[in-house]
């Protein structure tokens, strides 16, 4: 048992699965489009969904697709999310039971201050990230455990696909397909194409922040460092086929890391293509994707945010956007005693995702797995106080809702060396 695990208490264990909720999702970008449309489709789980940002047009223009798509009407608001006294403000006018963060993960603290202050559950998709400090770990948010539980409230992190679908697909094989598992390769292959010379899936600033930092992976207990992006394999992934896919430091590590019994190794691995990190590589080489002020003509700019500003919006990538994703985890341990090699995994087409929510796949799989968190939340589920990670909980509902919304998954058997 994990060591901040702990029995429920019994008003907790037959919550609200009688009643939907009111749902609050801050965040107005390509996720938080495909996380409104979903959950305005779950009235079961969602009495009433708010959509709200700092630009509400953003969010009014949300709304106005939702209402064409699913006859739900969909309320908006402005809010600084930095701002912990408006946000609390805005919970409690509207009446919320959960907040979805699908905001910038700098922001992942004051929003879990005003859901603690408003007494609501938490729902984020990415760990929170100092602005300047490109640090990715849940030592932040873990400090909260003892806050949250205190409260009764639930605070679950990581609800997107990597970290998110990944997490539950680890602790759907550590309950059903091994006895022990040993290795984990989380694979994430982009074979989509948006016709644009370079542009990211998602927010510029996050994705190459993520990228460019030292690779990390953990081995028999201690964590152990590459060069950025200096570790190819290329794998053959289902339905895409064989891509470079570059060693990464993942946030989802760390608490798999703990998390899974008997495990001696986990990895993570994203694709990239040769022209995608040429320009990397020359917006690095002039400084462009600094993450620390400079001065210029007399004012403070951060260049990433500079080059953020230059660069597609990754909201408007989904016309333009053709192929498939295929994320999973290729895992190893043993079974009844034999050893076992196996690939759990989804495949996304980012025109179908378009046809569906007006978004290409990287929003929809991250989107999607938003908003099916919030479901266990809102319906019981998954509803114990403190603050979780993915694979803590059950996986088999949420695996279950997984084929139900759009993200099917697969196993699939592979030879063992």
């Amino acid at each position: 048992m994990h060591p901040f695990c702990f029995p429920l208490r019994p008003e907790w264990t037959e919550i609200s699965h009688l009643m939907s909720k009111k749902v609050l999702i801050i965040g107005a970008g390509g996720v938080g489009n495909v996380v409104t449309h979903k959950c305005a489709m779950d009235t079961e789980s969602f009495s009433e969904v708010m959509l709200a940002s700092r630009n509400e047009n953003k969010c009014k223009a949300i709304a106005a697709d939702v209402k064409a798509a699913t006859g739900r009407t969909i309320h908006t608001a402005a809010v600084d999310a930095d701002d912990v006294k408006a946000t609390v403000a805005l919970i409690k006018s509207f009446g919320a039971d959960l907040l979805i963060n699908v905001a910038l993960p700098y922001q992942d603290l004051h929003l879990m201050d005003a859901c603690l202050h408003a007494g609501i559950h938490y729902v984020d998709t990415a760990n929170y990230e100092p602005p300047h400090l490109a640090k990715f770990e849940y030592s932040w948010q873990w400090a909260y455990r003892a806050r949250f539980e205190k409260a009764g409230l639930t605070a679950l992190l990581g609800s997107g696909f990597d970290p998110g679908v990944t997490n539950v697909f680890c602790a759907y094989a550590q309950k059903h397909l091994f006895d022990t598992i040993e290795t984990i390769d989380i694979m994430d292959a982009n074979a989509g194409d948006h016709g644009y010379k370079f542009a990211t899936n998602f927010n510029p600033e996050i994705n190459i922040r993520e990228i460019t930092q030292r690779g990390r992976f953990w081995e028999k207990g201690e964590w152990k460092e590459t060069d950025p992006l200096s570790v190819k394999w290329v794998y053959d992934y289902p339905v895409v086929g064989p891509k470079d896919s570059y060693l990464l430091y993942h946030e989802e590590l760390e608490s798999l890391a703990i998390n899974i019994k008997g495990l001696k190794r986990i990895r993570f691995f994203m694709t990239f293509s040769e022209n995608y990190l040429t320009h990397l590589r020359v917006l690095e080489n002039v400084g462009m994707t600094r993450i620390d002020p400079i001065d210029f003509q007399g004012r403070q700019i951060v260049p990433i945010q500079f080059l953020k500003a230059l660069l597609p919006d990754p909201a408007s990538l989904g016309p333009r956007t053709k192929g498939k994703t295929c994320i999973g985890c290729e895992i190893t341990g043993v079974k009844d005693g034999k050893p076992r090699k196996v690939f759990i995994y989804n495949v996304c087409d980012h025109q179908e995702c378009f046809a569906e929510v007006k978004s290409q796949a990287i929003s929809y799989t991250t989107g999607v797995p938003a908003a099916i968190g919030g479901a266990m939340l809102a319906g019981g589920k998954w509803l114990k106080p403190g603050v979780w990670n993915m694979e803590e909980m059950n996986p088999d509902p949420f695996m279950e809702e997984l084929n139900k919304r759009g993200l099917p998954w697969h196993v699939k058997e592979l030879p063992v060396a």
